[in-house]
């Protein structure tokens, strides 16, 4: 099962939720209409098994400022529904932005709140919206989540246009497969909609709001699976089609006409990939709709996985290639180039500029001796060092019997530009895990202690080696205990392996806050073998250094952990110049 992944969302999980501005009778972007209550995108209905509670009106009246167990500090309210309010807010004890579900502890929806929000912080799956805090105090109920300000939401993606069938394939394949993982823990999210997913900069898909958001809003399904699976199936319609799959208008997109039923997505829009879908009407079976070409619906998020996993890989677009701009000809100052109108040759007209006459005065050929002179006492003063070096290096050479030890250099040309690089000694490492979940916190000193027998190590992961899928990386930060010359890293793997890939770079400090693009990149290499040297064009001055790892080899079961693509450190050593 795949680990926890760096991205962050908007914290107020606005999907769907009235500005606080709007009018009571007016139908919320998520396709609830609050004033008959009826759920216009089809796929939260009570019909389908889901019921609400009742809430009471008002939620806490906070404000700006307001401080929660003394660490968070509410900012801004983004959202205020059902009796609860979401902010962002400011975790100053780690200094950084998070988002926050505030409720009455009285409020009748209190406990089913607390309990799913404490069970998804448990599934630690870096494809969700990670819980950091579920916490009852002074008669408030508040859930702490992150905030990844980097993250678009798909509704605001789609208002652009329909996804290219690559990153559609992507969008069902991750959301799948990160949906069967949650219901083999036994959550439910019962409320997939465009504004619960998001994308990072990265590209990869995050999931927001996992069983909190329906607890929240007193959503329950009897078939909670089927619901999520439908979900996912009218997230992949309408990425397809840019129209939403049911005949009323939602999240910004126009639903399909009425009286004419789920029609498939090729019918829509021209273009349309044949086999995602299909894809998205057996999703949509569920509903009543009928694949294409007859095959089965799928009915759980699991099925649906395994189907995206069966169609063939659909590669991402051609880069495309811009042509340079056409030649153009150009008028110089001597003539103007062109060609002939009859015979199409180049032909040059007259010249604009006389040419000055040749040096032949009494003044010119004076200089012209001159610099003829010149010339000739350069060619002979060098002509003469170097047989005086050539000789002088024979001769030290007969007298020191062959040796070069005693020979003098005659100028910086030549003293070695790249003298061999030193050991720095390393004063500790700490792990950076900028997404919260950590791999092996406590065993980063093992990744420079020597021992090969020790180890730093990751945990498995069920894709690769690229984790570009569902984690942006993973890495130790090493403290050199002050500012030292780093050119050379020389590291030490204990799995080989297609492939693994890491750099270093140099960090202001030892922080798991600190963002990657913030710190200078010093070189970057990849390898399939167990050892990896990364060589830095120039030296770097900095105390800190990030190993930052972006892909790791498949390996076998071991002692820490099954099989998966996975990748630990036995040992790690920093080098650069000798100080002069």
């Amino acid at each position: 099962m795949a680990e926890r992944s760096t991205a962050a969302v908007d914290v107020a999980d606005n999907s769907g939720d009235e500005p606080l501005t709007a009018e009571a009778g007016k139908a919320t972007a998520d396709g609830v209409d609050t004033q008959n209550d009826r759920a216009a995108d089809g796929s939260m209905r009570e019909t389908d098994g889901e019921r609400r509670t009742a809430a009471p009106v008002a939620a806490p009246e906070l404000h700006s400022g307001h401080k929660l167990a003394r660490r968070y500090r509410l900012e801004e309210c983004v959202t205020r529904l059902d009796g609860f309010s979401s902010w962002r807010a400011m975790d100053e004890k780690l200094r950084r932005a998070v988002g926050v579900h505030l409720l009455p502890a009285d409020h009748p929806r209190a406990r089913a709140v607390l309990a799913a929000a404490r069970s998804s912080a448990l599934l630690g799956d870096p494809r969700f919206v990670q819980v950091l805090d579920a916490v009852e105090e002074n008669d408030l109920v508040y859930v702490v989540h992150e905030w990844l300000p980097d993250a678009t939401e798909l509704t605001a993606i789609l208002a652009a246009g329909p996804l290219e069938p690559h990153e559609a394939y992507q969008l069902v394949s991750q959301v799948s497969q990160a949906m069967a993982a949650a219901h083999r823990e036994g959550l439910a999210h019962l409320r997939l909609t465009p504004s619960a997913i998001l994308r990072t900069s990265t590209g990869q898909y995050r999931i927001r709001g996992l069983a909190v958001n329906a607890a929240l809003r007193g959503i329950t399904s009897d078939t909670p699976q089927q619901a999520d699976t439908e979900a996912i199936g009218a997230l992949l319609y309408a990425s397809l089609t840019q129209r939403w799959p049911y005949e009323t208008d939602a999240y910004g997109l126009t639903g399909l006409p009425k009286g004419v039923g789920l029609i498939a997505p090729d019918q829509v829009r021209a273009g349309v990939h044949r086999g995602l879908g299909e894809l998205a009407m057996r999703a949509l079976a569920n509903d009543g709709a009928t694949a294409s070409r007859q095959e089965p619906a799928c009915t759980t998020p699991e099925e649906l996985a395994k189907a995206v996993a069966a169609m063939p890989r659909i590669r991402p677009p051609e880069p495309a290639f811009t042509a340079p701009p056409e030649y153009q000809h150009t008028t110089y100052q001597q003539g103007s180039y062109g060609r002939h109108p009859a015979t199409g040759l180049p032909t040059v007209q007259s010249l604009a500029v006389t040419p000055p006459p040749p040096l032949q005065s009494r003044t010119g050929r004076a200089l012209k001796w001159g610099v003829a002179a010149l010339l000739i006492a350069a060619l002979g003063l060098g002509s003469w060092q170097l047989a005086d070096t050539l000789l002088d290096h024979r001769g030290n050479q007969g007298g020191n019997g062959g040796s070069t030890g005693n020979s003098q250099s005659s100028g910086t040309g030549d003293t070695k530009k790249n003298p061999d690089p030193v050991p720095l000694q390393i004063k500790t490492a700490e792990e950076y895990y900028p997404d919260g979940t950590p791999q092996n916190a406590d065993g980063a000193g093992n990744s420079y202690d020597g021992d090969p027998s020790s180890y730093w190590r990751t945990k498995a992961f069920s894709d690769g080696p690229d984790m570009g899928a569902y984690k942006a990386g993973v890495g130790l930060v090493y403290d050199l205990g002050s500012e030292q010359q780093v050119s050379v890293a020389s590291i030490a793997f204990k799995f080989g392996g297609n492939h693994t890939t890491a750099a270093i770079y140099a960090a202001p400090n030892m922080s798991s806050s600190t963002p990657l693009h913030s710190m200078h990149k010093i070189a970057g290499g990849t390898t399939s073998g167990t050892q990896l040297t990364l060589n830095a064009e120039a030296p770097v001055k900095t105390r800190y250094v990030l190993l930052w790892i972006t892909a790791m080899p498949k390996s076998g079961a071991y002692e820490y952990s099954g099989a998966g693509y996975k990748q630990a450190i036995t040992n790690v050593v920093l080098s650069g110049p000798k100080s002069s």
